[in-house]
């Protein structure tokens, strides 16, 4: 029996991320964020998702297609503990692993049969950069997936926001306003990376096709300006 097997790319998501920095660290922190996904057209048939429907949420496994060509390392450097604590890789889900897998949980609003690229999913809580590979979806279990009682180790984060945003007035405006309270959560949650507290530092990501500038000091996030 073979140790390799070839997998195939049934689908790519399309989100409001084009670049890795910004997005959520976990699926489901920031709900309000609306994402696509598009089946190949080898996969593009409404057969495949009937019953889909009877189903809240939906996991999806997909490739870390950035980081796919890295080379394996026993232990990784987790943002969550500051970048300087090595811990095993399969304690963590970064995304340098043996094989460049993910998995996200996420809540499937609606599945579109009448598009062109029919059947399109469109979900919410999504954790993945724009244009991911989507390897398989399944249906999402309560009763199987959920372990209310398990520990989470050194990943343990509240839910509640991280830090308060100020974002003046004129400056959220120029976000479209379907777009701005998930903008607001991604800013609370801290989007930079746990080992930078520079507090002159000016940071900036892309989001919907706009560039949002900030700055952060103690617990306020300041956003400095909004670029199109």
């Amino acid at each position: 029996m073979s140790d390799e097997f070839s997998v195939r790319t049934i689908a790519h998501i399309h989100s409001d991320f084009p670049e890795k920095f910004g997005i959520p660290r976990q699926s489901g922190i920031v709900e309000e964020l609306k994402s696509t996904v598009i089946f190949a057209p080898d996969y593009r048939n409404i057969d495949a998702v009937r019953g889909l429907e009877q189903y809240s949420h939906i996991w999806l496994l997909w490739r870390f297609s950035e980081c796919a060509d890295k080379p394996f390392s026993p232990t990784v450097r987790p943002p969550r503990l500051g970048g300087n604590t090595r811990m095993g890789v399969f304690a963590t889900r970064s995304p340098f692993r043996p094989n460049s897998i993910g998995l996200s949980c996420v809540r499937l609003e609606a599945i579109d049969l009448d598009a062109p690229q029919a059947p399109v999913l469109h979900v919410a809580g999504a954790d993945l950069m724009d244009g991911t590979p989507i390897l398989d979806i399944k249906p999402y279990l309560p009763y199987a997936d959920s372990v209310p009682t398990a520990s989470s180790g050194f990943a343990l984060q509240s839910k509640a926001d991280i830090l308060q945003v100020d974002f003046p007035h004129e400056l959220l405006e120029k976000i479209p306003e379907e777009k701005r309270q998930a903008l607001l959560r991604v800013l609370a949650q801290d989007p930079r990376p746990a080992y930078q507290a520079d507090t002159e530092r000016v940071y900036g990501f892309s989001f919907a096709g706009i560039t949002i500038k900030f700055t952060v000091c103690e617990n306020v996030l300041s956003v400095t300006a909004v670029q199109e």
